[in-house]
């Protein structure tokens, strides 16, 4: 219960906290008025003044704000916490008061030079940015010190495990087979699987591999959506020696231990991990025969899979497919990484997350990805518990993950949003004077509109996993 209360307050949390503290920097260091610094809407739960500015948390902790001096007060007082002038005369009616203060702490009005919009555009564009920035070092910092505490994963083989059939490249089926060994790429040789993939994402307008049967390329044109296909059409072998067994799962009640390897499912061999899943995940609800070998002596069990409710990675459509609740013992060692090599490796993989937000936001664009597959808090809060349940490692990549995804979201071009405001300020700047109140109010329904349809889309999808898992669950049982 404690994790699954804290695990997403500690994900979400610091991302809005690190993005918010990005704006209140910049807005501080360039000179702007900033008397709010908020975590959460709504209602205060705690707060406390230093200095000229008041730190709360709120209520709802869907996002956070920073109030910054503006002609615009009243606009955005529905969402920062309401009109300054106004909650001046209330803090004076109740004894908040400092006579030395400015609004709304005292009765000093702010300096006409510490409103955001007496800043020039440069500087308005900076403090804007801010946020976002700090969303990106986020996960910069975060994944090189997952570097550095964890090391880097090698798989140690170029052996080919499963192969998977692309139709755009019949080539493929020649050119790779399950039990190969992969002793070049492109010419250049390789010892590992991770060289094999920097190798393969290295390629251009084909790809040879080299193994002990010969020499075969593969064309890949210069698509570049050809080569992630070709990357994910095959892995390296990876044994049918279990390495773990969950407890009250048909694997463990039928007998598997850890240790135990599988020798063969319902009469037919099994030499790779790809086959054991192959033959569980198209059987679910069938009792399978397995041939185990444990301490060199073969024992017959028969496990029946659990009918397992997921969505298809291409379509979004729900599937069932089998699980026996066990793992394999993988082949991957971690190797310690020196601080360059991590800080390279933090960078590369925050450009790696960056892409696919990107890739996805265009997809969703497209409809090549249904809005369906979009999640909100719920899903938020269920992916922290689940990466907390599973190890730092786990949590950290989450953390990046959800870093960055808030960074590009917010330079999307609606209003309210980072990269709206921006478009805004640039545009009154081309214009040469601001909108009226008028056309910025219009602004502020479209982007309030936009959010809150985007809000009651993701939080439809979170209900609706949350009662189809609840459906499959009580099914299952």
């Amino acid at each position: 219960m404690l994790m699954t209360i804290l695990a997403p307050l500690i994900v979400f949390g610091l991302v809005v906290f690190v993005h918010e503290l990005g704006h209140f920097i910049a807005a501080k260091a360039l000179g702007v008025y900033a008397p709010r610094f908020s975590i959460g809407f709504g209602p205060a739960l705690f707060k406390r003044k230093r200095g000229e500015t008041e730190y709360i948390v709120a209520a709802l902790p869907l996002g956070g704000y920073v109030r910054m001096a503006s002609r615009h007060d009243e606009e955005s007082a529905i969402l920062e916490g309401g009109n300054e002038e106004q909650l001046a005369v209330e803090r004076k009616a109740s004894g908040d008061w400092d006579p030395e203060a400015m609004i709304p702490f005292g009765p000093k009005p702010v300096p006409e030079d510490r409103w955001f919009e007496s800043k020039p555009l440069w500087a308005r564009v900076i403090i804007l940015l801010a946020g976002v920035t700090m969303n990106v070092l986020l996960a910069w910092v975060v994944l090189t010190s997952q570097a550095l505490y964890f090391g880097r994963t090698t798989v140690p083989t170029t052996e080919v495990g499963a192969v998977r059939a692309v139709a755009a490249m019949p080539q493929l089926a020649t050119a790779l087979q399950k039990g190969d060994t992969v002793r070049r790429v492109n010419g250049v040789e390789v010892h590992s699987w991770n060289e094999v993939q920097r190798q393969l994402l290295a390629a251009r307008d084909s790809v040879s591999f080299t193994t002990q049967r010969g020499v075969t390329a593969v064309p890949i044109g210069v698509d570049g959506s050809a080569l992630e296909q070709l990357a994910n059409a095959f892995d390296f072998h990876v044994s049918t020696v279990l390495d773990s067994v969950l407890a009250g799962q048909p694997g463990a009640k039928a007998g598997l231990q850890r240790g135990d390897r599988v020798v063969s499912i319902a009469g037919q061999p099994v030499t790779d991990w790809s086959d054991l899943v192959q033959h569980v995940s198209s059987s679910p609800g069938v009792p399978l025969a397995f041939v185990i070998d444990r301490g060199g002596q073969q024992q017959a069990l028969t496990i029946t899979p659990r009918a397992f409710a997921e969505r298809d990675a291409a379509t979004g459509k729900p599937k069932t497919i089998g699980r026996i609740g066990a793992m394999p013992k993988s082949p991957a060692v971690r190797e310690r990484m020196g601080l360059l090599d991590a800080i390279a490796g933090g960078a590369r993989g925050t450009v790696a997350i960056g892409a696919t937000v990107l890739g996805t936001v265009r997809d969703l664009a497209t409809h090549r990805v249904s809005p369906k597959q979009l999640g909100g808090p719920v899903a938020i809060a269920r992916a922290s518990v689940a990466a907390a349940q599973d190890g730092l490692a786990t949590l950290f990549r989450l953390i990046a993950l959800l870093s960055v995804n808030v960074a590009i979201l917010n330079l999307l071009p609606i209003p309210i949003l980072d990269g709206g405001q921006i478009l805004i300020n640039v545009l009154e700047t081309a214009k040469g004077g601001a909108f009226s109140m008028r056309t910025r109010e219009w602004f502020l329904r479209v982007g309030l509109a936009f959010l809150g349809l985007i809000f009651v889309l993701v939080m439809y999808n979170d209900i609706a996993r949350l009662v189809h898992d609840l459906q499959q669950r009580l099914f299952a049982g």
